[in-house]
């Protein structure tokens, strides 16, 4: 095997492990997002980028892109309690994760802005 061989092999496996999706630990139920997604003190967040934000999101909920979390952590660190979502639920479980690591720890994934709208239309 010659060395770009190697170094293909090394960016396809890097490439694989960064899509995994991050364990988030202390997962809670659906009937305990719920409660919280439709709770008035919960800051709902969209974690996508301000495009898809702008085509569909849930009701009352903000855009913080993923890449500006760090940036936010002041106002985020501020809020009762914080549900955080996205398109398929990685880049929630991201966002959890990083906030996590700086000291946020009443923030939750509720996966898909589909999750979070669903909650939302229920009677």
């Amino acid at each position: 095997m010659n060395f770009k061989h190697l170094i293909i092999l090394l960016i396809f496996f890097a490439g694989i492990s960064s899509c995994k999706s991050v364990s988030v630990e202390n997962e809670v139920s659906r009937t305990e997002i719920k409660e919280m997604v439709t709770d008035t003190e919960t800051v709902l967040v969209d974690v996508r980028i301000p495009e898809e934000f702008a085509e569909k999101t849930a009701k009352g909920a903000i855009n913080i892109p993923l890449a500006t979390i760090e940036q936010n952590l002041d106002f985020l660190k501020k809020q009762k309690q914080i549900v955080v979502f996205c398109n398929r639920g990685r880049q929630a479980e991201q966002a959890v994760e990083l906030l996590k690591k700086n000291g946020i720890t009443n923030v939750y994934s509720a996966k898909t802005v589909q999750n979070v709208e669903a909650i939302q239309n229920e009677k």
